[in-house]
């Protein structure tokens, strides 16, 4: 909107101050020309700010007030709703101040500039919320959820990023921490107190059924997080078939426009095409393809090979193929195994089995019972998922990592219970990793340097 409200701005005397010391403030609403916009302040000075801004005594904490805020001559620059957030009982876990202003670009630009003059910097990105989780108002995987929430366009999106910002996924973590300390308790008391002889002998087997269900349960997350994921990032629907098949028809009519070229002509579609939807809560995207045939065209040849490689990373595949000729399939196709096949043709087929389709891509006729197979075959694989726990390779990752460990422990615990316990401490680690408490400086930079502004 403007250098005030740049996180570059030259002005800013606590730019290279680091996060704890600095008082910051950004635009926490959408830029732009609005009937009222909000600033947020988080720091140490945000209270002093406050009574600078509006040279009265500080409001109600959580009571939102009318109060004149002013530039350094003491001219009124606006009269906004202002809230007051003491420590720790705020956003952040400090000091923090809301300024619901008018939403002129000419206020925006007074009051920020007003800001700066009074020492404060512009928050970097995600600057609110990683202050939240490094004064333990959220975990990291809470953190995440709140972007997931805020980039959410569907339903099933939005259930899945409010299930784990409200810690379905910490609940998940500190279920598997509480198993695997219980199986550490069992094998230090076989390290421990080995020679006692109330302690019975190899206790440390005593750690396995603990072991067994935290594996168990980990393995079950892992297993959805594939399908967990496609809910955050959308579902991949794959449409093939040799040339002229009517693969770019069907997509037109499947989202209601025109967003692929369509020709007589064999071969038109080079590239992928796409286009998205929203089915059964949840985002997806059709890709019309290359026809699969063999072609001495170098450019042709390599829509062939991207079409493949679609369909093979697709989680639904369309297969279009010319009226019911069964034979109406390229050997380029083997291998891509089709989940719904769609006859374009005319006529009637008579009734074919549960995932073939009659229709025809030019009239329309029968696109819309190939939707509901392919909103059946979503349901069937992924309702139901919006509560899955992993929905970030980081979460894979970390949780891929513990269990590892895990079963590493298992295999040493009747011959080197020092090891399994050493093991059983690397998977806490992991876990750790996951929630964001651990040293993690570059993880927390990476991540939340992709929030906006303001979050």
């Amino acid at each position: 909107m403007s250098d005030a409200l740049s996180p570059q701005d030259p002005r800013s005397v606590q730019e290279c101050a680091p996060y704890e010391a600095a008082t910051i403030f950004a635009l926490s609403s959408a830029p732009g020309r609005a009937g009222v916009s909000v600033l947020r302040l988080s720091g140490p000075q945000s209270g002093t700010t406050l009574r600078e801004l509006t040279r009265r005594d500080l409001p109600v904490p959580r009571v939102a007030a009318l109060r004149s805020i002013r530039d350094a001559e003491g001219e009124v620059i606006d009269k906004p709703l202002v809230l007051w957030f003491p420590a720790p009982r705020s956003f952040t876990g400090e000091d923090c101040v809301e300024l619901h202003v008018h939403g002129s670009v000419a206020i925006l630009e007074s009051v920020a500039g007003r800001l700066t003059e009074l020492g404060l910097r512009q928050a970097r990105p995600g600057e609110f919320t990683r202050r939240a989780v490094e004064h333990g108002k959220m975990d990291l995987t809470e953190a995440e959820a709140l972007a997931d929430l805020i980039d959410a366009r569907t339903e099933g999106q939005r259930v899945q990023a409010l299930s784990n910002m409200g810690g379905a996924l910490r609940v998940t973590y500190e279920g598997w921490q509480g198993l695997i300390l219980d199986a550490l308790a069992q094998i230090e008391g076989e390290i421990d107190f080995a020679d006692e002889a109330d302690v019975p002998d190899a206790l440390s087997h005593a750690a396995y059924p603990y072991l067994s269900q935290v594996r168990e349960s980990m393995s079950a997350a892992l297993a959805s997080s594939a399908r967990g994921r496609a809910v955050r990032d959308g579902l991949q629907v794959a449409i093939i078939g040799v040339p002229n098949a009517g693969k770019s028809s069907l997509l037109n009519a499947l989202i209601g426009r025109d967003v692929a070229i369509t020709s007589p002509s064999a071969g038109t579609t080079r590239d992928i095409v796409e286009a998205q939807a929203v089915i059964a809560g949840l985002p997806v995207t059709f890709s019309d393809t290359a026809g699969l045939r063999e072609s001495s065209d170098a450019i042709e040849a390599e829509g062939v090979r991207r079409a493949r490689a679609r369909a093979e990373e697709a989680h639904l595949v369309v297969h279009v193929v010319r009226g019911g000729v069964s034979e109406d399939v390229s050997e380029l196709a083997v291998g891509l195994d089709a989940d719904i096949t769609f006859h374009n043709c005319e006529g009637d087929l008579g009734e074919g089995a549960l995932d073939e389709v009659q229709g025809n891509a030019l009239s329309g006729e029968g696109v819309s019972i190939l939707m509901s197979a392919v909103e059946r075959h979503i349901l069937e694989r992924f309702a139901g998922l919006e509560n899955a726990a992993l929905t970030r390779i980081r979460h894979v990752d970390c949780i891929a990592s513990a269990l590892m460990a895990v079963d590493v422990a298992r295999e040493k615990l009747g011959s080197d219970p020092e090891l399994a316990s050493e093991d059983l401490r690397n998977a806490l680690i992991n876990i750790e990793e996951l929630a964001g408490r651990s040293d993690m400086e570059q993880v927390f930079d990476r991540i939340f340097s992709s929030f906006c502004i303001g979050k």
